[in-house]
């Protein structure tokens, strides 16, 4: 098997089969009431995510577009929409608990804001499995819930909801 690229009329041609896709998410059979996951380093938000997240869900309250106004509430510069911070910490947990297979997103039971997001700061996030269950409906995934959090690069809580999803079970072999 080799890894060097070939050349063909000038373009670089590789052989993706090659590189196999890494498996990534967890099936229904890992998760445990009390497990706790710790998702990957990280996101650091910009600008331009604030800017074009605005813009894409045509949300212009001044809060989050006139610095003048924020300010007059307390903010040192914009803070970032809380739906922003809500969906890029879901992002964050989405690898670790629900992307095997495309489990179905059920709902969110609660979603609290506990402090502002600005520009420039870094979100991680985690998760502990609150419940687990069989699926009455769907056989071949189980039902698992999540209390994920959100935290700045300062260690502060910032975020904080409950979600459940389907959740592929193991495919076993024939």
């Amino acid at each position: 098997m080799s890894t060097t690229p070939s050349t063909v009329g000038g373009r670089t041609e590789v052989d993706f089969s090659e590189f196999p896709l890494a498996e990534k998410g967890n099936t229904f059979e890992t998760f445990f009431v009390g497990q706790r996951l710790r998702h990957h380093w990280g996101r650091t938000v910009t600008e331009a995510d604030a800017v074009l997240f605005n813009s894409l869900t045509l949300n212009y309250s001044p809060l989050f577009t006139n610095v003048t106004y924020a300010s007059a509430y307390g903010h040192p510069s914009l803070p970032l929409n809380p739906y922003f911070v809500f969906l890029t910490v879901l992002g964050l947990s989405v690898e670790d608990t629900s992307e095997k297979d495309g489990g179905l997103f059920l709902g969110v039971r609660y979603a609290r804001f506990l402090r502002p997001v600005y520009v420039g700061d870094t979100l991680t996030a985690s998760s502990e499995v609150v419940a687990v269950r069989d699926s009455d409906s769907r056989p071949m995934n189980g039902v698992v819930t999540w209390r994920t959090q959100g935290h700045n690069q300062h260690g502060e809580l910032v975020h904080e909801f409950e979600r459940t999803n389907f959740v592929a079970r193991q495919r076993r072999s024939a």
